[in-house]
């Protein structure tokens, strides 16, 4: 059940909720699906299939959003609209105009969305209460928003705050390179990102591969900084950091299960064993994170 990618923002310090309360707002957007007529539709679900929209342990709390999305293609629209407007034109006698045209698009999406299929995608939300992360796991920003979004509806108000650090990722990232040398704690793996800020945004892509010193000298020298680096914490973890302080491919390594035994356990008490060491073991990679950055920068940025 380890979230794959992580988007991290902060609660407020001050901000405490029960289980029971947190159910009880989360039922108000409860998952339902959507009517035939409707594109998209979104609900909280159990994030175990267990009926509970909360699932907590040890003060963490996981939920669940899922998405379903009608599946119909622009093509195939397109190619609906054409053969109806073809179709007017023979009947009144001249093209369709450009208003024309929009409304017979509008009404062929009507008409083909009652017999589209339905595809549902679940996003997992963290919420550590301990120590006031809140974590989604979503590798676009689209989907984080939906999450951000629905959090809006039932919780006001909204107790959630983009994390800031005192040195960008950026500038971290590319001052680890050019010393060849990670924070404490963490190492440099094989996946690196460089990107000109000039108009030609020109990019530089190391993958499964360590770049050279010279040659992150000189890129870095032209004006390149890194965006994207690929790090382990502690021989535990590994992941891929970013120039917007997202964490992707995260990756729990096999030191984390040495000399565990899940087999006597059921299902639930797997996925509760799994919960609680992804959330510990993720708690202590973004302290020592946020650390590395020169810690959090409280007034956001400047």
């Amino acid at each position: 059940m380890w979230f794959k990618n992580l988007k991290v923002f902060r609660l407020s310090p001050i901000w405490q909720i029960s289980v029971q309360d947190l159910e009880a707002k989360l039922e108000k957007q409860l998952f339902q699906p959507g009517n035939r007529s409707d594109m998209q539709n979104m609900g909280w679900v159990s994030p175990c299939n267990n009926g509970a929209l909360v699932h907590a342990l040890n003060g963490q709390y996981l939920l669940a959003l899922r998405v379903e999305k009608k599946l119909l293609p622009a093509t195939v629209i397109n190619q609906f609209t054409k053969a109806k407007a073809q179709e007017i034109e023979e009947q009144q006698g001249y093209r369709p105009g450009r208003k024309q045209l929009k409304e017979i698009k509008e009404q062929v999406t009507e008409e083909l969305l009652p017999k589209a299929f339905s595809i549902f995608r679940d996003t997992k939300v963290w919420i550590d209460t301990k120590n006031h992360w809140l974590i989604i796991d979503a590798a676009a920003a689209a989907k984080s928003d939906e999450v951000i979004g629905m959090l809006a509806k039932v919780l006001d108000p909204l107790p959630v705050q983009s994390l800031f650090t005192e040195q960008s990722p950026s500038a971290a990232m590319t001052e680890w390179l050019l010393q060849d040398e990670a924070p404490a704690n963490f190492s440099i793996d094989q996946d690196v990102e460089l990107r000109s800020s000039a108009e030609n945004r020109a990019t530089v892509r190391y993958v499964r591969q360590t770049p050279e010193k010279e040659d992150v000298t000189k890129h870095i020298e032209a004006g390149k900084q890194c965006t994207r680096l690929a790090l382990t914490w502690a021989d535990r973890v590994s992941f891929i950091l970013n120039e917007s302080l997202d964490i992707k491919r995260v990756t729990p390594l096999d030191i984390l299960t040495e000399g565990s035994d899940f087999s006597n356990m059921d299902d639930t008490e797997r996925f509760d064993a799994d919960m609680t060491l992804m959330c510990a073991e993720l708690a202590n990679l973004l302290d020592d994170l946020v650390g590395a950055l020169g810690g959090e920068k409280k007034s956001g940025p400047q």
